[in-house]
């Protein structure tokens, strides 16, 4: 069966290494903090946190310490504080070895579509072109279809572009796929989810 939100989750944590500084972004990407477990690595806010914990038990929340989604995190002992500008500083003088980020529709060459729909109301890019430009390695974690069945991962983005050429690696809930020359390449398939299946909710190349 394909993989909640949690279990994708999970899944990119598996993509991190010791040592490595990481950025989470907005939606299913916070919850990677979840499952980072032993390994040493340092999770950045670009709100100016350096060393984020995992969300907090019910009851535990302190209003002040929120990731840039708002939402409430935990500090650890290493956790170090700065203004923006610093925090973007690091994101754009390559210091951040990998952005785990949503996204509404990436193509084979994988440019990303993340940060707005034509006609909607929207806030801004935020940080999101910072980050794929600046950062080592993207990996992209969302749901391989939209509400309407219609697939995300296509030949070509057809809302406003984040990056061009930017995506490394896709986790979707069907599975794991590379951006690799010519396309995409199948990794890993979720329990009980088929290559086949795979490819039919796939409108990109899948070499």
């Amino acid at each position: 069966m394909p993989w909640d939100r949690n279990q994708m989750a999970e899944r990119a944590a598996k993509e991190l290494e010791d040592g490595m500084y990481v950025n989470l972004g907005i939606g299913i990407p916070t919850l990677v903090a979840n499952y980072v477990g032993d390994k040493d690595i340092t999770l950045q806010s670009e709100n100016g946190m350096l060393g984020m914990g995992p969300f907090p038990f019910e009851g535990e929340e302190d209003p002040d310490l929120i990731n840039a989604g708002k939402q409430t995190i935990t500090e650890m002992d290493r956790t170090a504080y700065f203004d923006s500008s610093q925090s973007f500083g690091m994101i754009r003088g390559g210091k951040i070895a990998a952005a785990i980020l949503g996204a509404m529709e990436v193509a084979e060459n994988g440019d990303l579509a993340n940060w707005m729909i034509p006609g909607k109301l929207v806030k801004g890019m935020g940080g999101a072109m910072d980050l794929v430009a600046g950062v080592g390695r993207v990996i992209v974690v969302m749901d391989h279809t939209n509400k309407h069945g219609a697939s995300k991962v296509l030949k070509d983005c057809t809302l406003p572009l984040t990056g061009k050429g930017v995506v490394d690696l896709i986790i979707s809930n069907l599975g794991v796929l590379e951006v690799v020359k010519g396309g995409l390449r199948i990794v890993e398939t979720a329990p009980d989810v088929s290559e086949d299946d795979i490819r039919a909710a796939t409108e990109a190349t899948i070499v």
